[in-house]
């Protein structure tokens, strides 16, 4: 027996009553499910069973004699206890049973059920008995239904199933995604919300899963109430009893529409150009890279078509970028109505476009033969005449093929090699179709070559001005043309006819240029320290490139200053070509340089784009007659004629005149005998480096208007 079951005060009497006490005592103490406390008045503990120690974790010799307070009355609630003890004993009646918080040894609180009775015995004091009920499993039970109804109206929907696989229970969000009310749930299948985009078979492994698992998750397509289809992702978990019979289903559903329509439109900015639905760069290098698999696995050919629209910058420059888009998307449209649904049309950007072609044959010239006969179709197809804004627009384009797979063939090898045979496509004229062939790779091996070549040059200052002399028609020296030589170690001296056009290609003109500008003022100011020199003009070549960038009048003004030349002395010659976009950008440049000094010449006049509608805006200062004009004077009138028309509107506009190649004295008095004024070409002198042309300025006389600029105010 424990320390409780020994008070005699208590429990003494008559032999009978002390038997029937001493069962009751026996019970109390054995109670496993009851924790027994019995207390004085002041709280003293006279009585605590085994339950007791087990619940609050105080052994019955360590509690009996101490003070309920101290024991396992929380500190918040002591004075709560105390009043309700007093009342209990003054009353001799138990408080109200009520779930309490009482304090463990260790500390944490534990949950009762208390009840209490206050027994009083003649001759001793009253004792106040507590039977405690311990809680804790019950609480974690109830803490545990409250997670788990909160867990059933969560934001996924809930459906609980019989074994049969009949709803038992919804939840609220079930009731949103699907439309389905609780009422109008219960008692149907899951085939409520059945959609009709999958078979038999699915829903059959489905229940395989779940009979063989316990459980199946995965995308479902089901139906809403009002009809709409949408994506759910679904896990089905079978719930057993003890025996292992399933009893219940649960299911769990979550609408994944808006994810999926994301990844859709993920996937299409991803892969898709989103101005004409085609697929992307990146989505075409990917089905040629699996092409080319597919091709080597089958000994089967196939064929890249690289297309490019001609003149499509005219059309977006004259008509606006609302109508080149419009274009392209009518051309996106045309590819697509022309190819089989086996091959691929994408769009690279701008106005390129790529047509992959595959399983054209087991021989190459087989395949060849299909792809050409492929793009002579894509050529008539896009040739026909299209309608932009209410407008006719007649398009052509230019078709570049290469055939696949070859030898060490990629898919980079390929875009290069259908690029090249695109740009010999445009060379021969537009609107036409040209295969690849070595020959074009071993060209663009030099080019890269001469790119490399002429950024060393730039490093290394390989680069020279020559200067060929413009005259008067007495040949009186007026100045000179400044023209851009390159000496480089390994070619020797380069004309620019060679490195210019890929100098342009390549961006590399734009440094170029600007070194050019430099050296150019650079030497006008060296000229003007000596009187015999001050006089002298100096043209120097502006690329389109060049003009068009947005800070150009701030760069030719900052090497002005920096130099210490003299603008009136410099004069940019402009092309023709630099005039057909962007006039009005020309013009206000043209002006504020015109402002400061700096003239204009306008070169290869009467070859390109002319247009006296704003050939009299633009603020010029001289005219040059094309060499091709000159070379022709002798033989061919319509030249002699040009040439005339030109002095004769250079005249009436107030404009100098100047005829370049001008290589015979029949030339120089003929163009005389028209008017012109001012000469240039291997008649009067070749382009000289700069020693030689200080040698010919020192034997050659001043044209009189060059002498009298030089002269001082």
């Amino acid at each position: 027996m424990t320390k409780a079951s020994t008070c005699p005060a208590l429990w003494a009497g008559e032999p009978a009553r002390e038997v029937s006490e001493a069962r009751f005592q026996k019970l109390f103490d054995e109670a496993d499910a009851m924790s027994i406390q019995g207390y004085l008045a002041d709280g003293t503990v006279v009585y605590w069973n085994r339950a007791s120690e087990r619940i609050y974790g105080y052994s019955a010799s360590e509690a009996l004699g101490a003070n309920l307070l101290e024991l396992i009355i929380p500190a918040d609630l002591h004075h709560e206890v105390e009043a309700a003890m007093r009342w209990m004993f003054e009353s001799g009646q138990g408080i109200p049973p009520a779930r309490l918080q009482l304090r463990h040894k260790n500390g944490q609180r534990v949950p009762v059920y208390s009840s209490h009775t206050l027994v009083t015995v003649p001759g001793h004091p009253p004792v106040l008995f507590c039977m405690d009920a311990d809680m804790s499993h019950l609480q974690q039970a109830e803490t545990e239904l409250r997670v788990a109804a909160a867990a059933f109206e969560s934001q996924q929907g809930m459906f609980i199933t019989d074994a049969r696989g009949v709803i038992l229970r919804v939840n609220q969000a079930f009731t949103r995604t699907t439309g389905y009310a609780a009422e109008e749930a219960v008692g149907h299948t899951p085939r409520l919300i059945k959609s009709n985009r999958h078979t038999p078979d699915f829903y059959t492994a489905i229940w395989r899963s779940l009979q063989d698992n316990g459980s199946w998750q995965g995308e479902i397509w089901d139906r809403r109430k009002n009809g709409e289809e949408y994506a759910d992702w679904v896990t089905i978990t079978a719930v057993r009893d003890a025996q292992g019979r399933v009893t219940h289903y649960v299911g769990t559903q979550t609408d994944v529409t808006q994810r999926k329509e994301a990844e859709a439109k993920i996937l299409q900015l991803a892969f898709y150009d989103p101005l004409t639905g085609l697929p992307n760069r990146r989505l075409l290098l990917d089905r040629l890279q699996q092409a080319l698999a597919a091709s080597q696995r089958n000994h089967s050919g196939g064929a890249l078509l690289f297309i490019d629209l001609d003149n499509f910058k005219t059309l977006n420059d004259t008509r606006g970028h609302d109508t080149g888009d419009l274009l392209l998307q009518q051309v996106a449209a045309r590819l697509i109505a022309s190819i089989r649904d086996k091959d691929t049309a994408a769009r690279l950007g701008g106005d390129e476009f790529v047509v992959m072609l595959e399983d054209l044959g087991q021989s190459p010239q087989e395949a060849a033969s299909r792809a050409e006969a492929a793009g002579r179709k894509l050529l008539a197809t896009l040739n026909q005449r299209y309608r932009l804004r209410g407008h006719g627009y007649e398009g052509s384009v230019s078709i570049g093929i290469t055939l696949f797979p070859t030898q060490d063939s990629s898919t980079d090898e390929l875009m290069k090699q259908a690029d090249l045979a695109m740009y010999e496509a445009k060379a021969a004229g537009r609107n036409a179709l040209r295969f690849f062939d070595p020959q074009m790779q071993a060209a663009v091996t030099q080019r890269a070559a001469l790119v490399s070549g002429l950024r060393e040059g730039l490093r290394k200052q390989q680069f020279r001005l020559y200067y060929q002399p413009q005259v008067d028609r007495d040949g009186r020296l007026l100045g000179f043309e400044a023209l851009l030589r390159w000496q480089s170690p390994q070619r020797g001296l380069v004309s620019p006819a060679e490195f210019v056009p890929v100098a342009e290609e390549s961006g590399l003109i734009l440094p170029l240029g600007l070194w050019v500008l430099e050296s150019a003022c650079s030497q006008l100011a060296a000229w003007a320290r000596q009187p015999a020199s001050a006089g002298l003009s100096l043209a120097v070549n502006v690329s389109a490139s060049q003009f068009a960038r947005a800070d150009f009048v701030e760069q030719v003004l900052e090497v002005l200053a920096r130099t210490g030349a003299n603008p009136r002395r410099l004069k940019l010659e402009l092309t023709e070509s630099l005039l057909v976009a962007r006039v009005e950008e020309v013009i206000a440049k043209m002006s504020a340089l015109k402002a400061r000094g700096v003239g204009f010449s306008l070169d290869d006049f009467g070859t390109g784009y002319s247009s006296l509608a704003y050939l009299r805006r633009l603020p010029l200062d001289q005219l040059k007659i094309d060499k091709s004009f000159v070379r022709d004077l002798l033989v061919d009138p319509n030249s002699a004629a040009i040439a005339h028309t030109i002095i004769v509107l250079s005249q009436t506009m107030g404009l100098a005149v100047i005829a370049e190649g001008v290589e015979s004295a029949s030339q120089r008095d003929l163009l005389a005998s028209l008017g012109c004024q001012a000469y240039q070409g291997y008649l009067f002198g070749q382009p000289l480096p700069l020693e030689q042309a200080e040698q010919l300025l020192a034997a050659q006389p001043l044209a009189p208007a060059a002498a009298a600029d030089a002269a001082p105010a």
